[in-house]
């Protein structure tokens, strides 16, 4: 394991390892098989990466996508690992070296195709080097039960078979019981251990809300969270993708789509466009986005609901895989889970698996039309418990309201029966309503109908919502040819008032997110911090990688704050190893060097303490400064009575003071005591509220 961590440290640049990594490595050293389950942002690539530099011969890879397995050889090769790929974008004589290298034991690491590892010429080509270790990426694609399924990853069960000896390990951010089981049984996996961390992402604030005026709900959620943020939209289908695309480019935002009808050129385009630049939108299907690496994704949106649960935890996951705040938001409407069924309905399944798909949608339903907390119902679906309420997802940050609507549901539900199952939502809401508009009101005497004016109570748009909850919740089923109504089984538990039924009020209970942190600096670390992320990225524009390979936002932020001008100390930043010392440390400590901090802020004090004081050397106003960092005025002179009691400003400066108000503050506060208790209120209290507390802290400051 000694070799394990100097690797850790020395060519990944951490000092420790996470989670159950120093376990799951131990293992696959060792020559033993793991099924790994860790959520994306979690750690799974160094559970194979660092096995395959410390073991003996190559480690071969299996990824399913070119431009993942792409992205992943350019980060390795930046960290001075021998990684390389085999795939259709290379020509044969560039094929014929790479095979030269890993027969010759040049390589670390091999990246293969599922479909390229399983063709006899590559089978035989990897009994002519030494196979340190097999690692299956994405290995959820193996089950026919999963949201990605490729048949190719069934036919791995041959590197069982054939490399026997071969320790292999399969990895996934998603899996149910259900897909873990095939995992294990189609790779042939019987005596590996599972390792299953935990699939909370406390960093992503979930939020779902019904669809409406559904792009304007998209741009006020971006534009009030996400003003400069990178983000996914997905979409169902392409031409939504194409107008969403261009509705959010009209708003002035760099939003590039990707879809399957898109040239591959231009896909590839998109993608580059999206990991190598700063604050771009990548709206997309769901063919986007499986090993994206891109650490800064601030938001998930989806514009349409996914299949399942498995599908909208994966894709989610794709935002903050760098640990910082990130929102995933979904608007969803009755005609997406229509849509859904609909799929599954026409699919050639057997009719047990469409059982299984159906059940698996119901459960992504139940989690959009639920009042509780949305983490719970998350990670309880893959059998993960959460004791309390996260106070992280739109339920627990505003509460949405609980309304027994069962009379109304019986309403609703009985002018569907009444009608005979013919008609859509709009005209069914006429007919409770009591309008009589429609000629085919009266042609078929459905004025005459119990049910007619039953509703004036509630205006068209409620009565819109009830029925769509009703169809989202299988109560009712939508034709596809004509859109009418027709009573579901689950239906006449309702009808006999033998089950409640609850609307969730959207109205009332717009849903919130949490603003992504943005980094919070002062003056001076503001200009090294751009003036690092200038360098970062000229040095990938040179050599065509995303920036976020040179060095990562986190490493970047951890130079300003801990400034180091020397090799040795620069190699203590998360994120630096050996390689990346030797290839660009000299350039960052230039810039460190080049953008000094003044003499009062090179100082022991908080950040945050740093930064009101940095701000109020500019503006020589607590006023101002307050309003600049969108801080209380009181917390501005928490900050600076610190500074004052280092003696970096003078409370003159801070308080406006002259030398006989504070002499007679000061020695109020020693007839109160303050000397040996240090409590502010018998000082306020004494000189009858003349001064705010804010000041009385400033004047005293000197005297803790």
């Amino acid at each position: 394991m000694c070799a394990a961590k100097n690797i850790l440290k020395e060519v990944f640049g951490y000092d420790q390892f996470r989670n159950q990594q120093a376990e799951i490595i131990d293992a696959i050293v060792n020559g033993e098989d793991a099924l790994v389950l860790m959520p994306t942002g979690g750690g799974k690539s160094l559970c194979f990466q660092i096995p395959s530099i410390v073991r003996k011969g190559v480690g071969v890879v299996v990824s399913p996508l070119i431009a993942l397995m792409q992205d992943q050889v350019n980060a390795l090769q930046q960290l001075g690992v021998k990684a390389a790929y085999i795939n259709s974008t290379l020509s044969a004589s560039e094929v014929s070296e790479v095979e030269h290298q890993a027969r010759t034991g040049v390589l670390d690491m091999l990246y293969l195709s599922p479909e390229r590892l399983v063709g006899e010429e590559t089978q035989a080509f990897l009994k002519t080097i030494d196979v340190a270790l097999f690692a299956i990426d994405e290995a959820h694609c193996v089950s026919q039960w999963g949201h990605d399924f490729r048949k190719e990853y069934q036919q791995l069960s041959v590197l069982h078979e054939r490399f026997p000896d071969i320790p292999r390990i399969a990895l996934t951010a998603t899996a149910d019981q259900k897909v873990r089981a095939e995992i294990v049984k189609e790779l042939q996996l019987d005596g590996a251990k599972i390792y299953v961390s935990s699939f909370d992402r406390p960093n992503i604030t979930y939020a779902i809300e019904e669809q409406e005026n559904g792009k304007q709900q998209l741009w006020r959620f971006i534009n009030d969270n996400h003003r400069n943020d990178a983000g996914i939209v997905y979409c169902l289908s392409r031409r939504k993708v194409e107008t969403v695309a261009s509705f959010l480019s009209g708003k002035g935002r760099k939003a590039l789509p990707y879809h399957a009808g898109l040239s591959g050129r231009v896909r590839a385009n998109n993608q580059s466009q999206f990991l190598r630049e700063d604050g771009v939108i990548i709206v997309a299907t769901i063919a986007f986005g499986m090993g994206i690496d891109k650490p800064d994704v601030r938001f998930v949106a989806h514009f349409s609901m996914p299949k399942n649960i498995e599908s909208y935890y994966q894709e989610t996951g794709r935002a903050g895989r760098d640990g910082k705040a990130s929102n995933a938001w979904m608007a969803y409407n009755y005609k997406d889970v229509v849509m859904q069924r609909q799929f599954i309905r026409d699919s050639d399944a057997a009719d047990e698996h469409k059982n299984v798909l159906h059940n698996k949608l119901d459960s992504l339903v139940d989690l959009c039309e639920q009042l509780d907390c949305r983490r719970q119902t998350l990670l309880k679906y893959f059998d993960e418990p959460l004791a309390e309420p996260c106070g992280n997802c739109d339920n627990c940050l505003n509460p949405p309201e609980k309304i027994d609507a069962s009379k109304e549901a019986q309403m609703a539900l009985s002018a569907v029966y009444r009608t005979e199952q013919q008609f859509g939502i709009m005209y069914l809401i006429d007919i409770l309503l009591g309008h009589d508009g429609d000629e085919r009101v009266a042609k078929l005497k459905h004025h005459e109908l119990n049910v007619f004016g039953l509703g004036k109570d509630h205006v068209k748009t409620w009565w819109r919502r009830l029925y769509r909850q009703l169809i989202s919740q299988s109560y009712l089923d939508v034709e596809p040819e004509f859109g009418s109504l027709k009573l579901t089984d689950k239906s006449k538990a309702i009808l006999k008032g033998e089950e409640s039924f609850y609307l969730r009020d959207v109205v009332k209970a717009k849903n919130k997110t949490k603003k992504a942190d943005e980094v919070d600096l002062g003056r001076h670390d503001q200009i090294l911090w751009e003036a690092l992320k200038k360098l970062r990225m000229d040095l990938a524009s040179d050599q065509g990688v995303p920036p976020y390979v040179i060095f990562s936002d986190a490493s970047l932020l951890e130079m300003v704050k801990k400034r180091p001008v020397e090799g040795e100390k620069f190699m203590y930043i998360s994120g630096v190893g050996e390689y990346k010392l030797a290839k660009y440390g000299e350039e960052f400590i230039q810039v460190i060097k080049a953008n000094p901090l003044p003499k009062k802020l090179d100082n022991r004090l908080d950040d945050e303490v740093n930064v009101s004081l940095d701000h109020f050397l500019e503006h020589k106003s607590v006023e101002t400064v307050a309003e600049v960092l969108g801080i209380n005025i009181n917390t501005v002179y928490m900050h600076l009575s610190k500074a004052i009691a280092v003696g970096l400003v003078d409370k003159k400066d801070v308080t406006g003071l002259v030398d006989a108000d504070i002499d007679y503050i000061i020695q109020m506060a020693e007839m109160t005591g303050y000397l040996e208790e240090k409590k502010l209120k018998p000082v306020f209290d004494a000189l009858d509220g003349m001064y705010d507390y804010g000041t009385l802290r400033c004047v005293l400051a000197e005297l803790e």
